[in-house]
């Protein structure tokens, strides 16, 4: 069941998204080549605490860390480990979320280590804009589906593949809600969107194949052929006019 969040929640939301933001902010600052993924996870944690707040990953369904630290071919889900030393050249998408008063908020960012190839920028660009290009149809009114059509008819004019397998969704008081949000065109248009809704819009994008596959440690998620991923999200909320993000503070 989708929900229509209240003022008083979209508020709560708004402050978890808030603090959020400020998390990636600092752990963007920290990816460097010689960092470990070990040593970003527990300065999320320390921050996400900080703030009074309870990481949302941590032992969900198991899992064990506060940020998904997922390099290179690393679509979601990457375990932080002391062993994983980014170098210069790799990219990691950090995913991270937030518990605030009972609410929650999501979202991630792919980051450069150091210098990269242009491909691999371009890689990261264009799935940042893929998620603005979804925005754009996140209006009272459109459709839900109309978000994954966006999402893949911009990275189409790339020859990226769009991930099927793993999608965003909705958010509030459990990180995880109704309704599923596709990255990738339906031939359905999906439920009305209304003022009210909160979402998880998260495009996962790979370089070559959109076909993906599970690690031995039935978390990290990888693209199929080792193409480079990126990956974008953001909290955001449905209103009478312009969408708002929760989760970015510029």
């Amino acid at each position: 069941m989708i929900t229509i969040k209240s003022t008083r929640e979209i508020e709560l939301m708004r402050e978890a998204g808030k603090i959020l933001a400020e998390v990636h902010e600092r752990l963007g600052e920290m990816v460097k080549p010689g960092v470990t993924t070990w040593e970003i996870d527990k300065k999320g944690e320390e921050l996400i605490r900080k703030h009074g707040c309870i990481p949302s990953f941590l032992n969900y369904n198991g899992y064990p860390a506060s940020i998904c630290c997922s390099v290179n071919d690393e679509v979601v889900h990457g375990i932080p480990s002391k062993k994983r030393i980014l170098k210069e050249g790799d990219i990691i998408s950090l995913d991270a979320g937030v518990i605030c008063k009972g609410y929650h908020s999501d979202a991630a960012r792919t980051w450069a280590v150091g210098k990269i190839s242009p491909e691999a920028q371009k890689l990261i660009d264009e799935t940042k804009e893929c998620f603005f290009k979804a925005l754009a149809v996140c209006t009272a009114g459109h459709h839900l589906n109309e978000i994954g059509a966006a999402v893949e008819d911009h990275a189409s004019l790339f020859g990226y593949g769009v991930v099927r397998e793993l999608v965003g969704h909705g958010i509030g008081t459990s990180l995880h809600e109704d309704p599923e949000v596709a990255n990738f065109r339906q031939h359905k248009k999906g439920p009305l969107l209304q003022a009210g809704m909160t979402l998880a819009v998260e495009p996962m994008i790979n370089m070559g194949t959109h076909e993906v596959r599970w690690c031995d440690d039935n978390w990290t998620v990888v693209s199929k052929d080792g193409s480079m991923s990126a990956h974008y999200e953001n909290t955001i909320v449905i209103t009478d006019g312009e969408p708002e993000i929760l989760s970015l503070t510029r």
